[in-house]
């Protein structure tokens, strides 16, 4: 944020007017306004009184601490990563915080910083994860407040699926009712206005990735009606919403691995051994592969996303799942079970 956007949020968290912040300073109401439209700023002799009556510092006023670049962010995420996978999730989180109070006013650090670590409670397959998701839920609540709309939403969309999963469903619903509306598809008016333009790598980029959301989208419906019409008894029809996750998986070239997804869980719902040891012999194998994108004609403006170490993390905690976890022991005592963890796991 800038110093504008900085006095106008400071302010309005203590409740104050642009009138009565006037006063205290002593000077005129339209000076306030303008300062929080930025077009014009505090004289310098006024910033340490500001900075007092706003209750903060002269580097969080001035945005000293937080000005840091996309790159800056993309790369302190890859560091923090790296910690995970060289000390620990407990060391990742620390360093993770001592950065954002570092930069209390990035938004785009903040929220980048805790996705991930959201995600690597799963992926690293933490123990007692409450603890920080209570702290990760104060940031979503900070975040939703943002003034950039898609930090903002991302946020309140995480609130959401928080209070699910509390089933505080009157709050949920609440939230989801809040969230703001529109008919106007910003990203494929940009996408045909840069056709108009010629800027055709532009507007591919945008196509590309709503094709990429776009079966990311039906994915996550085919996989939540397979749980409906399990939960319904209707094993005919979640066979036949697995084999449509299947067909659109490959069709659209995403992951080998991914594909198995669906008939995996029918299996393991339907406690079948040998489907399910037929699957994973060849869904975790998978996972180990590497997965280019580019490689494929609709996503070849992609960028390489490190989809080989994730999913092979993600298999490696699939692992860890098939060999504790209760819902897996029916296939356990199986040889050939023990024989395919020897062979990923060693």
């Amino acid at each position: 944020m800038k110093i504008n956007q900085i006095i106008r949020k400071k302010r309005k968290e203590l409740s104050l007017t642009q009138e009565q912040l006037a006063e205290f300073l002593g000077v005129s109401a339209p000076a306030v306004n303008k300062w929080e439209k930025g077009s014009t700023y505090p004289d310098v002799t006024l910033l340490p009184a500001l900075a007092r009556l706003l209750k903060t510092d002269l580097n969080t006023l001035m945005s000293f601490n937080d000005d840091l670049t996309d790159i800056e962010i993309e790369s302190f995420v890859k560091e923090v990563d790296k910690t995970v996978q060289e000390q620990n999730y407990e060391a990742a989180f620390q360093k993770a915080m001592d950065k954002i109070h570092e930069y209390p006013t990035c938004d785009k650090l903040i929220h980048s910083v805790i996705l991930y670590l959201e995600g690597a409670l799963f992926l690293y397959n933490v123990s007692e994860p409450g603890h920080y998701r209570e702290i990760f839920e104060t940031y979503y609540k900070r975040l939703s407040a943002s003034e950039v709309s898609e930090i903002r939403e991302s946020a309140v969309n995480m609130l959401i699926s928080y209070a699910r999963n509390r089933e505080e469903f009157s709050k949920a619903e609440e939230l989801i009712k809040a969230l703001p509306s529109s008919s106007i598809d910003k990203e494929g008016q940009l996408a045909v206005l840069y056709q108009q333009q010629k800027k055709y790598k532009d507007a591919e980029n945008i196509w590309e990735h709503r094709v990429h959301k776009a079966v990311t989208d039906i994915q996550t419906a085919l996989l939540n009606m397979i749980e409906i019409a399990l939960l319904e008894n209707c094993s005919d029809n979640a066979e036949f919403f697995a084999d449509k996750y299947e067909t659109i998986t490959r069709e659209f070239c995403f992951p080998e691995w991914m594909g198995y997804n669906a008939h995996l869980l029918l299996a393991i719902e339907k406690k079948n051994k040998d489907e399910s040891i037929s699957i994973l012999k060849k869904m975790l194998p998978a996972m180990k592969k590497k997965w280019n994108p580019q490689d494929c004609r609709l996503y070849h403006n992609a960028k390489n996303s490190g989809s080989a170490f994730f999913s092979s993390k993600l298999a490696d905690t699939l692992c860890d799942e098939l060999a504790a976890k209760e819902e897996y022991a029916f296939v356990r005592d199986c040889a050939e079970f023990r024989e395919l963890m020897a062979q990923i796991t060693g």
